[in-house]
């Protein structure tokens, strides 16, 4: 049977799953054994799905000793997705106090070429 290909979205819900489902941290080795089984990640791209997932802060990682331990709890997501939230919330106020700025630059500018 042909095997599904995943797409990176996918791939990382889905490594974001085995963290959730079992609230338990991970080295990268266990992960890359762990994720093909349970999830259809092929091992090779479980590193790359990873970063991904510490880039963008829905995976903690620490290193201790030589080894790096990485971990998710499900709050977290929603937390991390809250302050992206309210992070683009502000730049969409600013944006907008910036339009109100300029339309009114705009109307003065017309109105001096009128005058002139």
């Amino acid at each position: 049977s042909k095997k599904e290909r995943l797409n990176i979205d996918e791939k990382r819900k889905r490594l974001t799953e085995i963290f959730h489902e079992t609230k338990d941290f991970f080295l990268l080795k266990d992960l890359e054994k762990i994720a093909p089984k349970s999830k259809g990640i092929v091992e090779k791209s479980v590193k790359e799905v990873l970063e991904s997932l510490v880039a963008d802060n829905i995976v903690n990682s620490e290193k201790i000793g030589t080894s790096i331990y990485y971990w998710s709890f499900p709050g977290q997501s929603f937390n991390s997705k809250k302050r992206k939230l309210e992070q683009l919330d502000t730049e969409v106020a600013s944006i907008k106090q910036r339009k109100i700025e300029l339309e009114k630059s705009i109307i003065e500018i017309k109105q001096g070429r009128e005058d002139s």
